[in-house]
């Protein structure tokens, strides 16, 4: 005897509705009833790759029309999903994993399907970000979901700034080959903070890496090779924090200008008095050694020692 729930979501299936479904992002139990409820009677399944997606149908059984809607084609395709919908087609929209539209491609067509005056209905399910900050042991009454960053240095200089100077946990997606330099990237700009580094999420090698930012680099630093896509969180900034390196940066020029200290017992100092990484303070410090050398050659200074 089927179950109200599936009585319900079978007839909700309705003609011209987009319907947003998120699916496993590893564990395949993790899918819901109500997305296998939705995804076996719907007329058509767009899909960001139509041979996961299948397989994905194929493991419960079910068998649904598809068509690929990922972000190479999504300009093209999004007019011609529309006027499907319109004309009484229901459509179930998935990504490869997780929620559609959260750093996957979805955000276009639901746009169009809400400005065209249709129906969207989402039917939620499991996302590595919020699975992440569930487990991650960091503040979770206020966070920023930021994705994955700008790759252009510029605008993502920018926006790695604009975090931290925030109070809120911090979540960004990055790709294994990425990971360690991102977390490099960070350190510079948000000191040494708490994080939690999130691979694997619900497959067989799922893995927290927790501790400071620091020490989660120097743990992949360790490997051979890191695999699986992975969700960093870093803790927001606290009242006691400075709001970036500016503070240091300045200690480290004032100290440097005026001399009579070696550079890596003047980055021991400044890394202690600000809570950053010493290896990083004393980078900075010869970054800008060579600035401050530079600029007197420049102007024919030559600093007496």
């Amino acid at each position: 005897m089927p179950s109200t729930c599936s009585t319900d979501n079978r007839s909700a299936a309705a003609a011209g509705t987009l319907y947003v479904v998120a699916t496993p992002i590893g564990n395949l139990r993790d899918i819901t009833l109500r997305a296998l409820d939705v995804l076996g009677t719907v007329d058509l399944v767009a899909a960001e790759d139509t041979r996961k997606t299948a397989r994905l149908l194929s493991h419960f059984e079910m068998k649904a029309p598809l068509v690929s809607y990922h972000e190479h084609n999504e300009a093209e395709r999004t007019p011609e999903l529309v006027r499907r919908l319109q004309q009484g087609a229901s459509i179930a929209l998935v990504s490869n994993a997780g929620t559609p539209g959260v750093s996957d491609p979805g955000y276009r067509l639901v746009t169009a399907a809400a400005n065209a005056g249709l129906r969207v209905v989402p039917v939620p399910g499991v996302t590595a970000a919020a699975a992440a900050l569930s487990a991650s042991g960091l503040a979770t009454d206020a966070f920023v979901f930021a994705g994955f960053l700008p790759r252009k240095t510029g605008p993502r200089r920018r926006q790695i700034q604009a975090l931290a100077d925030g109070a809120r946990t911090v979540i960004l997606y990055e790709s294994p080959q990425r990971i360690a330099a991102l977390i490099e990237e960070l350190i510079e700009s948000f000191g040494d903070r708490r994080a939690v580094l999130a691979r694997e999420m619900t497959k067989l090698h799922e893995e927290l890496i927790r501790g400071r930012l620091s020490e989660v680099l120097a743990a992949l630093r360790g490997r051979s090779q890191i695999k699986g896509e992975c969700t960093l969180l870093v803790a927001g900034r606290t009242d006691g924090e400075p709001a970036s390196w500016d503070a240091a940066r300045a200690d480290l020029r004032r100290a440097l200008q005026s001399g009579g200290r070696g550079v890596s017992a003047l980055a021991k100092e400044v890394a202690q008095i600000h809570g950053l990484p010493r290896q990083a303070a004393y980078a900075e410090a010869l970054k800008i050694k060579a600035e401050l050398a530079a600029s007197e050659r420049g102007s024919g200074f030559i600093r007496e020692h």
